[in-house]
């Protein structure tokens, strides 16, 4: 067997580490598999989270530590390295200050323990936005960044839209794979698999049906005018349909966020399910007058029922919405390890550009 150390920083509630640890590989007998080295988070719920799900309880492999303060070169040794580096700055429902912001500059993290620990692949993962930052500058920094780090690493970026790899969700995502020059290996990227049959909200949702006494599923209490609102708004619709009376309408100025009371199409992906904001960006029933469950947003971000979230009703919100779909990850890692295998796989040309 080959088991990749997997070490992650930024690692959220371990969206991204499910999906890797649930890709598994075999060729001539050998097996292909990804192991838990390490995880580290700033946020002590999501921590917890990642502990109990990925790592059965254990927390002493879970960093719950800003990464500035981390002693990178003190990291366990490891094969294999993600990281999702905060999207804040780049992402277009923020202030987009780019690189100049708070959190735009912590991908050097990521190149640091590169530089240290020379894992032979790795993955990095942000919003699509960042392509565009100072005119693709800032993008263009990070991937000769990433590319000289370590020993140097063949890198294949790409635009991800998860809506065509098995995720019930218009999820669009940058995500860079790396390979060690070494091995003397190209990563491809995947092919999709869903492209042509989505699946849909009604789908993930009510397929099967979840159960009450499910965790992470208690309903939202409405107010009565939130109620009436999502009675005037036909599914796909958002606070801003002319059919709202005026008297529901929003008072908000030059704000016309298409998510804002947005309900779902039923026979469609979800939008994309974020972590933040405020009333109205909680993800909205096709047919009933009420925001989606946690559990209900955590299908549409494709993770199991059994994996559970913990923390307040809004931190697992945000748990959820920060996350990488398990779905998705298990399908690039999984190319991954055919790479390694030496398996052919169906691939698709990088496309980050557009």
């Amino acid at each position: 067997m080959t088991a990749f150390r997997f070490g992650e920083i930024f690692c959220g509630p371990g969206g991204l580490a499910l999906g890797a640890m649930k890709a598994n590989v075999i060729k001539n007998g050998k097996t292909y598999v990804v192991k838990h080295a390490f995880a580290s988070d700033i946020d002590s719920t999501t921590c917890d989270t990642y502990a109990h799900n990925i790592c059965k309880g254990h927390k002493n492999t879970v960093i719950c530590q800003d990464v500035r303060e981390l002693d990178l070169k003190k990291l366990p040794d490891i094969d294999a390295f993600a990281f999702g580096f905060p999207c804040n700055d780049y992402s277009i429902v923020g202030q987009q200050k780019g690189i100049k912001g708070e959190y735009g500059p912590l991908y050097i993290y990521g190149k640091k323990i590169l530089d240290y620990k020379k894992p032979k692949w790795f993955i990095a993962e942000n919003v699509g936005g960042i392509r565009s930052d100072d005119d693709g500058k800032t993008f263009a920094k990070i991937l000769e960044d990433l590319q000289n780090a370590g020993p140097g690493y063949e890198l294949t970026p790409h635009f991800y839209k998860f809506e065509e790899y098995g995720v019930p969700q218009k999820r669009h995502r940058i995500i860079i794979v790396g390979i060690d020059v070494r091995e003397k290996l190209k990563f491809k990227v995947p092919a999709p698999t869903t492209k042509n049959s989505h699946i849909s909200a009604i789908s993930a949702i009510q397929k099967p049906p979840i159960l009450s006494e499910a965790s992470n599923h208690e309903f939202t209490k409405q107010s009565k005018t939130v109620i009436e609102r999502l009675k005037h708004i036909p599914e796909g619709e958002n606070a801003w349909y002319e059919g709202i009376p005026e008297h529901l309408r929003l008072n908000v100025k030059g704000a016309f966020l298409s998510q804002i009371y947005k309900r779902l199409k039923r026979d469609e992906p979800s939008y994309t399910i974020t972590g933040s904001g405020g009333g109205g960006t909680h993800v909205y029933h096709w047919s009933e007058n009420r925001a989606l469950t946690n559990r209900e947003r955590a299908r549409l971000q494709t993770f199991p029922d059994d994996f559970l979230f913990l923390g307040s009703k809004e931190q697992v919100r945000k748990q959820i919405g920060m996350a990488v779909p398990p779905n998705g990850s298990e399908i690039i890692v999984e190319a991954i390890l055919q790479t390694f295998a030496g398996i052919e796989y169906n691939f698709v040309q990088p496309n980050w550009k557009n």
